[in-house]
């Protein structure tokens, strides 16, 4: 399946992309140019990663009919010092919160999003230490 993607500039350092038919704002900080109408593509990436796996995870814990009140994902990332900084390390940390939530399944759901599902995962797992916990909030 073939895609293309674009983005078109505005000014300064500011683009403009669209996504899935919805616009969205590149922009750089000020202190480099930018005038900050609009997240780095660096950051992006982090966010695609995290909303991908954790598509991944609900899609299957509804499916094992888990019973989840509240969920998110958290990413701690470390950039390299040197030109180009790349992320070298993210740490993906699962946060459930819900009653007697079984830990094989919630397991289970995020390894089947990591090893098999997420296209996100796969490929930066190739290039970035990448590790991974889950938490569990009893309510």
């Amino acid at each position: 399946m073939k895609e293309t993607q674009s983005v078109k500039w505005i000014d300064e350092m500011a683009f403009e992309g669209s996504v899935n038919g919805h616009k969205i704002i590149l922009d750089a900080e000020e202190r480099v140019g930018g005038l900050d109408r609009g997240p780095r593509p660096k950051p992006l990436m982090i966010t695609s990663l995290l909303g991908c796996t954790a598509m991944d995870v609900i899609s299957i814990l509804k499916k094992m009919r888990v019973d989840v009140k509240s969920f998110s994902v958290h990413a701690d990332t470390e950039l390299t010092e040197e030109h180009p900084k790349h992320y070298k390390k993210i740490h993906l940390i699962y946060e459930f919160t819900g009653h007697n939530l079984p830990m094989e399944k919630l397991e289970k759901a995020v390894n089947l999003s990591q090893d098999r599902y997420c296209g996100v995962s796969f490929i930066y797992n190739k290039v970035i230490e990448m590790s991974h916990e889950i938490k569990v909030i009893d309510a």
